[in-house]
């Protein structure tokens, strides 16, 4: 696995990750309407890829193949974290996270966690600030607040 930075070229297949992951792993806590608000799959490839572009993102390649990707903004707002939903649990979250935190110039980093990756963060260290509801396309959904110190 390598870790490297994020192309424009790379979009369709993060897109496709993020539907795919977002579908089937978080599947054990969201209802399917939930995933449905969620990612639609009816998504705004140019804005994404403005908003990846902008950020500091990375992507995790196997072979020729991008399994994961992250992104964080400058003011440390770490904003995506998503892992192929048949390469969980082989360190790639860890990886990504760990090039994403060693670049963050921020002293502190705010992520926004679903149910089902709050006991990753939590376990690298970021503390559960409070739960919130978010409404996406007229469904609520579970998040939290998570916070981490740096330096």
């Amino acid at each position: 696995m390598i870790i490297r930075n994020y192309r424009s070229s790379d979009c369709r297949e993060i897109l496709d990750i993020f539907y795919r992951t977002v579908h089937t792993i978080n599947a054990a806590d969201y209802t399917q309407l939930q995933l449905n608000a969620w990612a639609s799959g009816h998504v705004d490839r140019l804005a994404w890829d403005a908003v990846l572009s902008a950020h500091d993102t990375v992507v995790a390649v196997v072979g020729e193949q991008i399994v994961g990707f992250g992104d964080m903004d400058p003011t440390g707002y770490f904003d995506r974290l998503f892992v192929h939903e048949s390469y969980q649990r082989c360190g790639i979250a860890s990886a990504i996270c760990d090039e994403l935190e060693k670049r963050v110039k921020a002293s502190e980093i705010v992520t926004y966690a679903s149910i089902t990756a709050l006991p990753f963060f939590v376990d690298r260290g970021y503390r559960v600030i409070r739960e919130r509801q978010v409404c996406r396309r007229g469904v609520m959904l579970v998040q939290y607040v998570l916070e981490k110190q740096m330096r």
